[in-house]
């Protein structure tokens, strides 16, 4: 993999970043961790929002085809669409966070 270059004005603003005594890998590293902590809280509280919301997990959901229940009205199925899309959002989270994770012990 090619090192990756950097415009002089993000690699200052990289180095001032209050990270003291890390190099510039570990300081992209950490602002990966932290967008990806930032999603998953995103797609969480959307999750969070639909279960309230109709009062189950997003797999009875889908299970009780409550979509068919529910008439296929548009605000449901689009409910269903961001519900889905929080669920493949959050492992997808998961695994760059668990993949990042795994390559810091490396």
């Amino acid at each position: 993999m090619a090192a990756a270059q950097l415009r002089e004005s993000t690699r200052h603003l990289l180095e001032e970043l209050l990270i003291e005594g890390q190099d510039v890998d570990a300081k992209v590293r950490l602002l990966l961790k932290s967008e990806y902590m930032r999603r998953m809280g995103s797609y969480r509280h959307i999750y969070h929002v639909m279960a309230s919301k109709y009062g189950v997990q997003f797999d009875e959901f889908v299970a009780r085809n409550l979509l068919r229940e529910k008439g296929f009205s548009q605000d449901v199925e689009s409910d269903a669409m961001n519900w889905e899309t929080a669920v493949s959002g959050i492992r997808t989270m998961e695994r760059k966070l668990t993949e990042l994770q795994e390559t810091d012990h490396v």
